[in-house]
């Protein structure tokens, strides 16, 4: 058993964890595929306890609350339906809704008020002439997360994949709640800091509450990078996309 703390710079909602962020620690170290579930909020700034148990790892919290899980998985994962260019996918994160509408400022994923180097500052828009929920930008990882060989680590890539599969829903049904409940990924290569790459996310199926999405990165080459697969658990009724800047989605 080790011990862990998310702290306050990866936060998803104001007061937990980034999902993906939290997913992507306990898949890092595992080779292939992973399922990581959460099943509940991830305290921040706390102590937590970090272990294997039957081949998975498990992050618990205070009296052993169970606060999310992973392991490897033999879940098939989606095809991502288009390969945008870099050009396509800067044009498509122009139209992220984050630029004229308060969504989720503070995330570590898609905030816009968090700065180069604290944030990642991923910002998907609807790409132009795909199916509505395609959405696409460009990241370019900055080097104050690059480990010592210039690449990204596993748990800062699954954040950049985060929230994107969030606002694939959003673009497709309109502005809602919803928090990551779980994402099966792969990194096939590391990205490296300062090269672009281009972030794709897709709706693939509803299911009830769960909202199930597609995600992908790219090279600027259009090599894919890494893939996953995501279940979103919507949290409140859905209402028109254009609706005032308070009633702000939790992503």
């Amino acid at each position: 058993m080790s011990k862990i703390t998310i702290g306050g710079q990866f936060r998803g909602p104001p007061n937990s964890g980034n999902g993906g962020y939290v997913c992507g620690v306990l898949a890092r170290d595992f080779d292939g595929p992973v399922t990581a579930v959460i099943r509940s909020l991830v305290p921040l700034d706390t102590e937590l306890d970090l272990e294997i148990r039957d081949g998975a790892r498990v992050l618990t919290g205070a009296d052993d609350t169970l606060i999310a899980q992973g392991g490897p998985s033999t879940q098939e994962l989606p095809h991502p339906p288009v390969t945008p260019t870099l050009e396509q996918a800067r044009a498509a994160m122009a139209g992220y809704m984050g630029h004229t509408q308060r969504v989720h400022p503070v995330c570590f994923t898609c905030g816009n008020a968090r700065e180069e180097g604290d944030g990642l500052r991923v910002f998907p828009g609807q790409l132009a002439d795909a199916d509505p929920g395609v959405v696409a930008c460009v990241w370019t990882p900055h080097a104050a997360f690059a480990q010592a060989d210039g690449t990204i680590p596993t748990e800062v890539v699954w954040a950049a994949l985060d929230c994107p599969g969030f606002f694939a829903w959003v673009e497709k049904e309109g502005r809602h709640g919803a928090l990551l409940g779980t994402m099966t990924g792969e990194v096939l290569v590391p990205p490296r800091a300062g090269e672009d790459y281009v972030v794709l996310a897709w709706p693939i199926v509803r299911e009830g509450r769960k909202e199930i999405a597609g995600v992908a990165l790219f090279d600027g080459e259009g090599r894919l990078m890494a893939r996953g697969h995501q279940v979103w658990i919507t949290m409140a009724p859905r209402f028109p996309a254009a609706a005032p800047a308070e009633e702000a989605a939790k992503a």
